[in-house]
This record gives structure tokens, sequence and C-alpha cells, in this order.
């Protein structure tokens, strides 16, 4: 597995934010470089879910305000987006429960296996 020593992470944090944010105006996602970087940065489990929420937080809110100041993002969207709100919210404490109980090793593989799926969804949506 790729890592990043702790001298270099100060370094890199800049251009992989950068580089998120340029993948994530031109195709509106926002993992990669990020995740593969917070990933190689060898955080403990609960820290690594904090980078990630912090940075898809941020990415999301960044993501929003472009596409509201573009009109790409109705005004009146914003009501059936609060209410997808409520199951998502479901979710995540399912996954804090989940999470708290599995071993980190799978963790990490599942919730990368997971990345990797809702890549191909994205990837191949197009051709089918």
């Amino acid at each position: 597995a790729l890592s990043v020593p702790a001298r270099a992470e100060r370094w890199w944090s800049g251009p992989v934010g950068a580089a998120t944010g340029l993948v994530t105006a031109a195709t509106g996602v926002f993992v990669i470089p990020a995740v593969p970087f917070l990933q190689a940065l060898g955080l403990e489990k609960e820290d690594l879910v904090q980078a990630l929420g912090l940075s898809f937080t941020v990415s999301t809110l960044a993501l929003t305000a472009g596409l509201a100041r573009d009109g790409a993002f109705p005004l009146d969207a914003a009501g059936t987006s609060l209410l997808a709100l409520a199951p998502a919210l479901l979710g995540m404490a399912a996954g804090q429960w989940l999470r708290l109980r599995v071993r980190p090793e799978a963790f990490r593989r599942w919730f990368f296996l997971g990345l990797l799926l809702l890549g191909l969804d994205l990837a191949l949506r197009p051709l089918l």
C-alpha cells in the first residue's frame, strides 16, 4: 500500500486538495484524489472516518454553492434534498454502529470496495 510520510503530508495536502477541487468541479465526484491520499496517511480507523467525513462535507457544500451560483441547483430542490437527509442520517447511524464492531482491516477493505462499486456504476451508467 502507498504511504505518505508525516514530513511530506503538509507539502502534499495543498496540491491534493486543489486537484480534488478540480476533479469535483469537472465531474461532481469528490473522491479522487482525496480518499487515496487520506488512506495513504495511515490514519487510524476513527481518524480516517473523521477526515473522510470532513472532506465529503466541505466538498458537498462547495459543490452545492457552485451549482447554486450557476443556476444548476434551483432553491425549490432544496426541500427535496432536505427530505433525503432522514434516510442518509439513518444510514450514517447504522454505519457507525457497524464500524465500531468491525476490525480496521475489514472496514477499510469493505469501504474501498464500496467506493470501487460506486465508481464502476458512475463509469458504466452511460454505456447501459
